[in-house]
C-alpha cells in the first residue's frame, strides 16, 4: 500500500500572503444611511466613529479608510458613490478586507450583492459582516449570504409596497403632492396644498397668452431668455420642452392628475408613464387655478392642431389656417423684392407652381387677410345668440356618444365570447383526438369572428373620440365666444387661433371662414378700415 504524507498549505489560497504571517490585512470600513433626516445622521456619524475604532484597536488589521454614503437607498449600486469608490480601491488592489454591519447596508438587492462579493473574492478580497457573523471566505458563507440577501430584498419589497399603498390612498383621497421646488407658479401653503405665487404666476400666464397668439414652444422659450425671465429652476436657459409641460400641465387650471408616472421595479426605482398600468386618479378644483379652463382647453385644441399638421405649422403664414380653394395646400408667405426698396411681403398657395395645372387662387396681402377676418368675425357677432344655441343644440345631438357606448358594449361582449370559445377549442384539441384539418378551420372562423368585433369596436371608438374632442371644442368655443366683444375693429391674433377653424381662399379673391362651430362665412373684397 503506498504511504501518503500531507504536506500543509503555506499560503491563504484567497490573499496568497504565508499561513503563518502576521502581516496586518488592509482594512476598510463601510457606513451607510438611508435617509438624510438629522435622527439618522446621528447614525451615521456613529457609525463611522465605531468602524474607525474597531479597525484600529486590531492588530491583524491596518486601517485604510471608512467609506460612506449618507442618505441613499441600497436597493441597488447605481448611485452609492462611496460604496463604489470602496469597491473600485479594492479591486484596484488598496483594500484586502470591508467591514460592514449587515447585508441589509451592503445592498438589498441578491444579485447585486452576489456579483460585487464574487468579484471582489476574485482579488483575494473579503466582506465581513457583522450582525450576521459572516466571512466571505467562510465555505458556509456565500450561502448564507444568499438567504441573508434574499430576505434583505424581500422586507424591501414589502416596504416599497407600503408606500405604495399608502401613496395610492392618498391620491384616491384627492391629496395633490408635487415637487415643489421646480414648480413655476406654485408653492406648497400652510394646508400642504397648492398655494399661487403672483410673481410666478404672471409669467404663467404669459406663456400661455403667447402661444394663444401664435408662438412656438421653442419661441417662447426665446422670448423669455431675450427678456431675462427666470426658468423653473432659476436659470436663465428655458428649453422648448420645459414651456411644453408647463402648456399641458392641468394643475394650471386648478385640477390635478395624480399617478402619471409609477414604480415599475423596486429594486431599480425605474419610473414610467402610466398608460393604464396602475389606477389615476383626477381630482376638480383642488387649488386655485392661475390660468382658465377654457383658455387652457383652447391650448390644448391648438397643440392637438399643430401636432397634426407637423412641419406644416408656421407662426409666419397666419399659423397655418390658410387653404388653398382649389388644391387644398397651405398658404404660405413669400417675400418679394427682399433686397430692394420695392420688398413687400404676400401669402399665397404653397403649391401654387408645384401642381400639373397651376392653382388659380390670387395672392393676398397681411392686411388683406385681416380686414376680411374681422369683417367675418363682426358678422358673426351680429348672430351670436344664434351661434351659441346652435353650438349648444350641436353638442346635445351630434356629440351624444350614449348610443355609441351601447354599440361598443356590444361589440366588446362579441370578442369576449369569441375569446372564450377559442379557449375551450384549444383546450378541446389538447384533450380529445380530432381532425387537425377542421380544428384549423373551426379556428379560423372563430377568429375571423373575433377580428370582425374588434374591427367594428376600433371604428367605433374613433368615432366616440371624434365626438368627444368637438363637444370639448364647442364647450370652449362657447366659453371664448362668450367673453369677445361683439364687434372688433383691430386684429387679434388671439381670436383666429382661438375661435377660427380654417379659411378657404376662393379664386375670386374671396375668402371662406369656417369657425369652429361649423359656422361659415365668406368675405369678399369689401373690407372694413383697421
Amino acid at each position: 500500500m503506498p504511504r501518503v504524507t500531507t504536506i500543509p498549505a503555506t499560503k491563504n489560497k484567497f490573499t496568497a500572503l504565508p499561513t503563518a504571517s502576521i502581516a496586518k490585512r488592509r482594512t476598510a470600513g463601510y457606513a451607510r444611511v438611508s435617509t438624510g433626516s438629522d435622527e439618522q445622521f446621528t447614525s451615521y456619524e456613529a457609525q463611522i466613529d465605531y468602524y474607525t475604532k474597531l479597525i484600529t484597536a486590531r492588530e491583524d488589521w491596518e486601517f485604510i479608510d471608512v467609506y460612506t454614503d449618507e442618505g441613499i437607498s441600497a436597493l441597488n449600486t447605481k448611485h452609492r458613490n462611496g460604496f463604489k469608490q470602496m469597491i473600485q480601491d479594492a479591486l484596484d488592489g488598496k483594500i484586502d478586507l470591508i467591514v460592514t454591519k449587515s447585508v441589509s447596508r451592503f445592498a438589498r438587492n441578491t444579485v447585486d450583492s452576489l456579483v460585487t462579493i464574487r468579484k471582489l473574492k476574485e482579488k483575494g478580497v473579503e466582506c465581513y459582516f457583522e450582525k450576521e457573523n459572516i466571512f466571505t471566505f467562510d465555505g458556509k458563507g456565500e450561502l448564507l449570504l444568499t438567504i441573508m440577501s434574499s430576505l434583505a430584498q424581500e422586507e424591501s419589497r414589502s416596504i416599497s409596497e407600503n408606500v405604495t399603498w399608502g401613496q395610492r390612498k392618498r391620491f384616491s383621497d384627492g391629496k395633490v403632492s408635487v415637487g415643489y421646488s421646480q414648480f413655476l407658479g406654485f408653492e406648497k401653503g400652510e394646508d400642504g396644498n397648492l398655494k399661487v405665487i403672483p410673481e410666478q404666476a404672471e409669467t404663467v400666464r404669459l406663456i400661455y397668452k403667447l402661444f394663444l397668439e401664435g408662438k412656438t414652444s421653442q419661441g417662447i422659450a426665446n422670448f423669455l431668455m431675450e427678456h431675462d425671465v427666470l426658468s423653473p429652476a432659476g436659470k436663465k436657459t428655458w428649453c422648448s420642452s420645459t414651456i411644453a409641460s408647463i402648456l399641458t400641465n392641468e394643475k394650471y387650471k386648478g385640477d390635478a392628475l395624480l399617478q402619471k408616472r409609477f414604480t415599475s421595479n423596486f429594486l431599480t426605482k425605474e419610473l414610467r408613464i402610466n398608460n393604464g398600468e396602475v389606477p389615476q386618479y383626477y381630482v376638480e378644483g383642488s387649488h386655485e387655478a392661475i390660468i382658465a379652463p377654457e383658455e387652457f382647453q383652447a391650448v390644448q385644441e391648438e397643440m392637438a392642431r399643430r401636432k397634426e399638421l407637423g412641419r406644416a405649422y408656421s407662426d409666419k403664414a397666419f399659423h397655418s389656417k390658410i387653404i388653398c380653394g382649389d388644391c387644398g395646400g397651405f398658404y404660405g408667405r413669400k417675400v418679394w423684392h427682399s433686397t430692394d426698396e420695392y420688398k413687400s411681403v404676400i401669402f399665397q398657395c404653397n403649391r401654387k407652381f408645384k401642381n400639373e395645372e397651376r392653382c388659380r387662387t390670387p395672392k393676398l396681402t397681411d392686411n388683406e387677410i385681416k380686414q376680411r377676418f374681422l369683417t367675418a368675425y363682426n358678422e358673426l357677432m351680429d348672430s351670436r345668440d344664434a351661434v351659441l344655441a346652435d353650438c349648444d343644440l350641436i353638442r346635445q345631438t351630434l356629440c351624444d356618444t350614449t348610443q355609441l357606448d351601447a354599440e361598443m358594449q356590444r361589440e366588446h361582449d362579441e370578442m369576449m365570447v369569441a375569446s372564450e370559445l377559442m379557449k375551450a377549442h384549444i383546450k378541446k384539441n389538447a384533450s380529445v383526438a380530432q381532425s387537425q384539418d377542421a380544428y384549423a378551420l373551426e379556428a379560423g372562423r372563430i377568429e375571423e369572428r373575433y377580428n370582425t368585433a374588434f374591427e367594428q369596436y376600433t371604428a367605433l371608438e374613433a368615432e366616440r373620440d371624434k365626438r368627444v374632442r368637438k363637444s370639448k371644442e364647442l364647450i370652449t368655443f362657447i366659453a371664448m365666444l362668450k367673453k369677445q366683444p361683439l364687434v372688433v375693429t383691430e386684429w387679434n391674433e388671439r381670436l383666429w387661433i382661438t375661435l377660427l377653424d380654417t379659411a378657404t381662399v376662393q379664386r375670386d379673391g374671396s375668402i371662406m371662414f369656417r369657425f369652429k362651430s361649423g359656422a361659415e362665412i365668406t368675405a369678399k373684397q369689401k373690407t372694413v378700415e383697421l
